[in-house]
Order: C-alpha cells, then structure tokens, then sequence
C-alpha cells in the first residue's frame, strides 16, 4: 500500500475548485498530461463502445497554418 499522505480539502465555491484543478494541472509536466489526456481519449472511445485500431494515422482532417497577426 502506497504511504504517500492524502490532502483532503473543503470548498465553499465552483470557481475556487476549477482554480484548484487548474493550478493542479499546471504544476505536472507535459507527458503527465498528455498520458491524462489520452486516458479520457480511451475512456470516451470504451463508453461509446468503439475500439481504436493500433497504429491508424490519427490526424483524419490536413492542418491548415493560420497566419498570426503579432509575428
């Protein structure tokens, strides 16, 4: 069993719990959130009952570059 202590908190405000999470989310480096993300990606595909096949170009749509005004 993992010994790490656990913080438990008490909110009285939406917002101030969004401002948690975000915060959250900001303090954990980027391939934490992207594996996190791909997470929700697998779990929305099982809900809906698909399957995602290994290996298929993701990208289904061809990126099209807007020009930025400020560069």
């Amino acid at each position: 069993m993992d010994n790490t202590p656990i913080t438990i908190r008490k909110y009285t405000d939406f917002d101030e719990i969004k401002a948690d999470e975000y915060r959250y989310w900001q303090s954990r480096p980027a391939h934490e959130r992207l594996d996190a993300v791909e997470e929700m990606i697998l779990t929305a595909y099982e809900l809906k009952g698909w399957k995602i096949e290994p290996d298929v170009p993701r990208l289904q749509r061809p990126f099209v570059r807007l020009p930025v005004p400020w560069r």
